[in-house]
């Protein structure tokens, strides 16, 4: 069974796989879910000590040093204690898996690593640094550094950098899963301190406040802190602790921490004014104190946070589950997984011809408005106008006139009028072509499973737009060569008419007399007229069978066939770069599946702890 001190360690996983995972500006729960994490936040003035402090907690001299504002940017410690005789060392955040064990070194890279963000200049930064140190003297514990509090802007410093630093403090100590670490020197006025002012305001009942008084070993002789250590003068719902500092003499000398905190030890046990609180002062002291605080707001918020991680758990199986799984290695299962691929888009293209989704509907308005719109503005007011009637006949006729009937003029006019039908037809197969390209376009947009893989998407859309191409083309020839058959055979009987109506007339001889009249021409165009029109209403039916046979109906049955063909003929490695998946999507499903390993592992380590109590 997982004990306390393991749940602290397992909350410090978490927290850390929060910020390498984006856990700021992140997706799902994750802000969240490090906010409901509770942590422990140094807040001070400047010079008040607090690197000091940190030091004496972990053990070793690794922060910068100097005058003025040395912490520019907010440093996430977490502590992690390993087994007795295991090596020290330090790691970065922004270093993984580089293992610092000189600790000046760390000390550097801190400073480095500031400089990088902020210049060499004395600006802020609220972009974190993350350190891990592993060491057998330590406590699992996670310490959050923040600039020291100021009153009064440096040169080098914007007037707003005590406002800003400000903000940056109040966003760490202001969630309620906050411990708020108040370090002030004990030669300074309690009733002045920054820390004590600020962690006043947002902790009011002091529940979430852990004073510290620093520098005990130099108030004036004759002075102490007890009034303060014991909590009359300032009273908190946890104890005051006294920290001594290591001397500038010590830090000159390179005196370790570990001797510093003998010193600090003897110190409180020979001091006359803090003999009787010994036991409860001192940085080792407040490393404990703070854990074991740490382990009960733990306990406290684990239905809180067990809550948190189940549902980031869903979520995430969720997304890995839309992500879909990883691409397989050997060449039968990626040519399997690219044909799955294909009847995706397939099937979502035939929807949207069938009226499952829409845009299907707009090929039926090629058919329904824009045809019969084009037939309808077609010029042949202007074709059968009796100035070109009369010159088609008489150039027809040639030198002999007709005797009964121009039968000549009559195919002239109605081959010249019936050409006309041929840019409807045209422009009919080209729209519908149009929309099935758009179709195609929506199609693959519309196929979540292609998303992970542009390449593939390229050649579907190359291979689709060719195959609509060929259709096409055989649907115009098909159109065209309708039209074409109208021309070439007319329908005998409609002509059979023309005698009979000169017989109707009664007077043949007078019909020849008036033959080139405007009457005679006025009625050749009319039966044109007429004629045409019987072809028109023809082709207006037999245009959109022929498009919806050659176009339509082979993209529903063959659009991918000849891409088919072709991946049966691709070698493995052609296989595996169709399946060449989005770099973005590739890095987002293995962000989640570390991220659900970490949260399954901490539920697990949690229920544990649960069962245990």
């Amino acid at each position: 069974m997982a004990t306390m001190e393991s749940l602290i360690v397992t909350v410090n996983r978490i927290q850390r796989a929060c910020t390498v995972l984006g856990d700021h500006g992140g997706d799902t729960n994750l802000p969240t879910l490090w906010e409901a994490l509770p942590s422990v936040v140094v807040v001070g003035g400047q010079s008040s000590g607090k690197s000091s402090v940190l030091e004496s907690i972990v053990g070793r001299d690794f922060l910068p040093r100097g005058s003025g504002i040395v912490t520019r940017r907010p440093l996430v410690l977490q502590l992690h204690k390993t087994e007795r005789g295991l090596q020290e060392y330090g790691e970065f955040l922004h270093l993984p898996k580089k293992k610092i064990t000189d600790f000046s070194m760390v000390r550097k890279e801190i400073q480095d690593e500031t400089d990088r963000m902020t210049g060499k200049s004395k600006q802020i930064s609220p972009v974190p640094i993350h350190l891990s140190i592993y060491s057998p003297n330590v406590v699992n514990l996670t310490l959050i550094d923040l600039p020291g509090l100021t009153k009064v802007a440096v040169e080098g410093q914007p007037e707003s950098i005590v406002q800003d630093i400000e903000i940056m403090v109040r966003s760490y100590v202001e969630k309620p899963n906050c411990i708020i670490l108040a370090i002030t020197p004990a030669n300074q006025d309690i009733a002045t301190s920054d820390a004590m002012k600020l962690s006043r305001e947002v902790d009011p009942t002091g529940e979430r406040t852990f004073g510290v008084l620093t520098k005990l070993d130099l108030m004036d002789k004759g002075t102490n802190a007890i009034d303060v250590l014991e909590g009359r003068a300032y009273p908190l719902q946890h104890p005051w602790v006294g920290i001594v500092n290591r001397s500038q003499a010590d830090i000159k000398k390179n005196v370790d921490m570990i001797a510093s905190r003998r010193k600090e030890r003897e110190f409180f046990a020979s001091s006359p004014d803090y003999g009787h609180l010994a036991s409860k002062m001192g940085s080792e002291y407040l490393a404990k104190v703070l854990s074991k605080h740490l382990e009960s707001v733990i306990r406290a918020r684990l239905p809180g946070i067990t809550s948190l991680i189940n549902k980031s758990i869903e979520e995430l199986e969720a997304e890995l589950s839309h992500l879909g799984r990883s691409v397989a290695v050997d060449a039968g299962a990626q040519l399997y997984t690219i044909l799955e691929l294909c009847r995706a888009f397939d099937r979502i293209f035939k929807e949207h011809l069938d009226g499952g989704r829409p845009g299907g509907d707009r090929i039926y308005g090629v058919f329904d408005h824009q045809l019969p719109a084009a037939l309808r503005k077609l010029p042949f007011d202007r074709h059968l106008s009796l100035q070109n009637i009369r010159k088609v006949v008489s150039e027809a006729d040639g030198y002999q006139p007709h005797l009964i009937a121009p039968e000549q003029g009559y195919r002239r006019l109605i081959d010249g009028a019936l050409n006309y039908f041929r840019g409807p037809a045209e422009a009919s197969v080209d729209a519908v072509h149009f929309l099935l390209k758009e179709l195609v376009r929506r199609s693959i947009a519309e196929t979540q499973e292609l998303k992970r893989f542009p390449t593939l998407q390229a050649e579907i859309a190359a291979a689709a737009s060719e195959a609509l191409e060929r259709f096409r083309e055989e649907s115009k020839k098909t159109t065209l060569r309708m039209v074409d058959m109208e021309s070439s055979y007319l329908t005998v009987d409609f002509f059979r008419k023309l005698p009979q109506e000169v017989e109707k007339g009664g007077n043949p001889t007078s019909s020849s007399v008036d033959r080139y009249a405007e009457s005679h021409f006025r009625r050749i165009g009319s039966n044109v007229y007429s004629y045409v029109g019987m072809v028109s209403d023809t082709l207006r039916n037999t245009i959109p069978k022929a498009v919806v046979y050659c176009q339509v109906r082979e993209a529903k049955q063959s659009l991918l066939d000849h891409f088919y063909i072709q991946l049966g003929k691709k070698e493995g490695k052609q296989l595996a770069q169709l399946l060449d998946e989005d770099p973005a999507l590739m890095e987002r499903r293995q962000q989640c599946v570390k991220r659900l390993e970490l949260y399954k592992s901490a539920r697990d380590e949690i229920d544990s702890v649960l069962w245990a109590r």
